[in-house]
């Protein structure tokens, strides 16, 4: 069956699965180290509670048959565990089938928890890393030639990827098609990186060129994936040239890292493959009749690219298998952000203190720089931005927030960089301002030292106490 296996992607595929386990690592080391404050027994979006009023059918997760935060913490420490493994190369060291098996662990337990994660979970890249982790269970271990057909899939997710958040772009804000979203992106992003105050200070000619060649990147180069070689590969490079670009200019997870690995296998790596014989008749069937179910699949994102009225980041199908992506189809010209604070006074007056929380992504103090995070995602922050667009995108875990900070409840305050009341002596009452925040100049940044400039817009969230909490003076 030598038409089933392509040996000259050995190395591609070699490298894809590597960047695919570790990219398992980090979303199980932060389901791991977030989890109890936002899905948790005692978390603002409890999974019981969830999983209580939606059926197994409409979210399959383990969490379904039982729930703890000890079971939680035990799906996601093992699936740290066995990405580490396939990192270090164990589905190397054992049978096919059984490399197949190990690979669709990681899987079946991350579908688990982003079924139950609720709007922490409601991310492109999520459904994106169970997309692109369902076709590497079938890749093969170093028993078989990388299949043709799983390759081929590989590069139809990546098209999809980057051709439909290019559909998104020229569909949606006109500033797309004047080349000038790129003037207020990189300050208004969800979570700048280091580098973003410098690309937001950019000449506007050169905005006005990376967003062409973002166009040209998202809307021609997908087309020459599935050219022949050397040009398929070298659409491929094009393509990873630009995610890392967007690394540089911001934190979005493991969004372009992703994007980065799903291109590897579309690179005719140089390789010396070892001789292999031919793929087992049960793996060469199973392989097909998963490639002709996920191809039969993808009508759906397809139709939805095709369409006027076309959505991103969507789920097909209860299992994530295809997806429609896409993001910043719009962009915000202004940035506004939600601060928390609180105070010890009983009672608040207008010379209270007022003590400000800080994040550890999210812009807060104006003269603390901004970190890099990604590819490791910080749900909280993220969704404190979505918070600032509308308050209607915070109304089912805000109070519930607000309700933890007042009671100084530990797991909540590691989701932060620092807070301002000791463990033992938690606020009396908490409020939310949101603030209209800008990047400095370079005359503004040489004379205060402050990367951000801010001011008030109004109030957010009133100053609120727990309900019947008293304490003596």
């Amino acid at each position: 069956m030598e038409w089933f296996g392509a040996t000259e992607y050995w190395t591609s595929r070699l490298v894809f699965q590597k960047g695919l386990a570790a990219l398992y690592l980090v979303a199980f080391l932060a389901a791991a180290l977030q989890f109890r404050a936002l899905v948790g027994e005692r978390g603002m979006l409890p999974v019981p509670r969830f999983v209580a009023r939606v059926p197994a059918r409409r979210s399959p997760s383990l969490f379904h048959l039982h729930y703890s935060d000890r079971f939680f913490a035990g799906c996601a420490w093992t699936g740290c565990a066995v990405a580490a493994a396939l990192l270090a190369g164990a589905d190397s060291l054992v049978p096919l089938w059984a490399a197949m098996l190990l690979w669709l662990v990681p899987w079946a337990l991350y579908l688990s928890i982003v079924n139950v994660g609720q709007t922490w979970y409601a991310f492109g890249w999520e459904s994106l890393l169970l997309e692109v982790g369902f076709l590497g269970v079938f890749l093969g271990n170093d028993e078989v030639a990388p299949p043709v057909v799983v390759l081929f899939l590989l590069r139809w997710v990546l098209f999809r990827v980057e051709f439909g958040a290019g559909l998104i772009k020229m569909r949606g804000d006109e500033c797309w098609r004047r080349l000038t979203c790129l003037d207020h992106h990189h300050e208004t992003q969800p979570m700048p990186g280091p580098l973003s105050w410098f690309f937001h200070r950019l000449p506007k000619p050169l905005h006005r060129v990376e967003t062409a060649a973002n166009h040209v990147t998202q809307l021609v180069v997908p087309f020459l994936l599935f050219a022949p070689q050397p040009v398929a590969s070298a659409a491929a490079a094009l393509m990873i040239v630009t995610q890392l670009w967007l690394v540089l200019s911001g934190n979005f997870a493991w969004l372009n890292w992703i994007t980065v690995v799903l291109a590897l296998p579309a690179v005719a790596w140089p390789s010396d493959p070892p001789p292999v014989g031919d793929a087992p008749l049960w793996y060469v069937a199973v392989v097909l009749a998963v490639s002709a179910l996920l191809l039969a699949l993808s009508h759906a994102p397809v139709r939805n690219m095709l369409s006027r009225r076309q959505v991103m980041n969507r789920s097909f199908d209860p299992l994530h298998l295809v997806n429609t992506y896409g993001a910043f189809g719009t962009v915000s010209r202004v940035r506004h952000e939600v601060v928390l604070e609180g105070t010890a006074d009983e009672t608040p007056r207008e010379d209270s203190e007022w003590r400000e929380y800080e994040f550890k992504g999210k812009p807060g103090d104006p003269r603390r720089w901004p970190r890099q995070f990604a590819p490791y995602h910080l749900r909280l922050d993220w969704l404190m931005w979505f918070a600032a667009l509308s308050p209607a995108y915070a109304s089912p875990w805000f109070g519930g927030l607000v309700e933890r900070l007042l009671q100084n409840d530990p797991d909540t305050l590691r989701l932060l960089r620092r807070s301002p009341f000791p463990a033992d002596a938690p606020p009396r009452h908490i409020r939310a301002r949101l603030f209209r925040y800008r990047f400095t100049t370079w005359r503004e940044l040489r004379e205060t030292g402050a990367c951000w400039e801010r001011t008030c817009v109004r109030e957010f969230f009133p100053p609120t106490r727990l309900a019947g909490s008293t304490r003596k003076s």
